[in-house]
């Protein structure tokens, strides 16, 4: 199999890249049959970014603080463990952005799509689905909507629901909500667009980020599943990707 290698900045991870490329070989990722990411889950997802065009399958060592989208370590074995993987296979969700200049940013996420209060003024939003209006005014710090991969980041610290990997629905989760006071989000199909307005853009600025991409002083957002450009991982079977969103929803701490 021809691997390409890939890793974050670290030390660490660099010096695992090169102890790989020589027991293994490299090729660039355009002629990569497999791409071996080292990192976190931060370099993960750039790594998912930077090539999901290839439509190359990607394996993931820890070698950050963050690797639930990781698998372990390990310099021996690596044909033997990619035989034996599992395939997850990930959808990210595009995000439509108007500014306040009037301008279009397009962004992709594999976790979630979040806005944000930019000041110390609570965000003032209108929450639309599909084409029906659901709240006409959130006042909060912010809202995501996060996909079954995501809901264990950023969605479980602001108290979303945990999605199975298999379970076709999306979570809109509100951060920090003020009004209305008991409103604690929702689960949605997985086909619906999420429409999200900023009612006073000017004294409530808002940015919204998918991912890592971040456009500041929004108008109007628009997040939809992309279905047509999705990411196959693969997972060592102690390490799948399914069983362990299951089974963080037991997870004492």
């Amino acid at each position: 199999m021809r691997f390409a290698f890939v890793a974050s900045d670290t030390s660490v991870a660099q010096q695992a890249r090169r102890k790989l490329v020589d027991r293994y070989g490299d090729v660039p990722p355009e002629q990569a049959e497999l791409i071996v990411a080292l990192g976190g889950d931060g370099f993960m997802l750039r790594t998912l970014h930077a090539h999901r065009a290839l439509e190359v399958p990607v394996y993931g060592m820890k070698l950050g603080r963050v690797g639930f989208l990781m698998n372990k370590h390990r310099l021996d074995g690596l044909p033997e463990r990619v035989a034996r993987a599992h395939t997850a296979s990930l959808f990210p969700l595009q995000m439509q952005v108007t500014d306040a200049a009037g301008n279009e940013h397009t962004a992709l996420a594999f976790n979630e799509v979040s806005l944000l209060r930019q000041s110390n003024q609570a965000a003032h939003l209108e929450v639309q689905l599909n084409d029906t209006v659901k709240l006409a005014t959130l006042v909060c710090d912010g809202i995501l909507v996060s996909t079954p991969a995501g809901s264990t980041a950023y969605n479980l610290s602001a108290h979303g629901p945990i999605l199975p990997l298999d379970a076709n629905v999306l979570a809109l989760t509100p951060i920090s909500p003020f009004r209305p006071r008991r409103w604690r989000g929702a689960i949605l199909p997985h086909r619906t667009e999420v429409i999200l307005r900023v009612l006073d853009p000017a004294k409530r600025p808002v940015s919204a980020t998918a991912d890592f991409h971040e456009v500041r002083d929004v108008r109007a957002v628009s997040i939809r599943q992309s279905g047509g450009q999705g990411v196959r991982l693969l997972f060592d079977p102690e390490h799948n990707l399914e069983q362990r969103i299951l089974d963080e929803q037991f997870a004492a701490e």
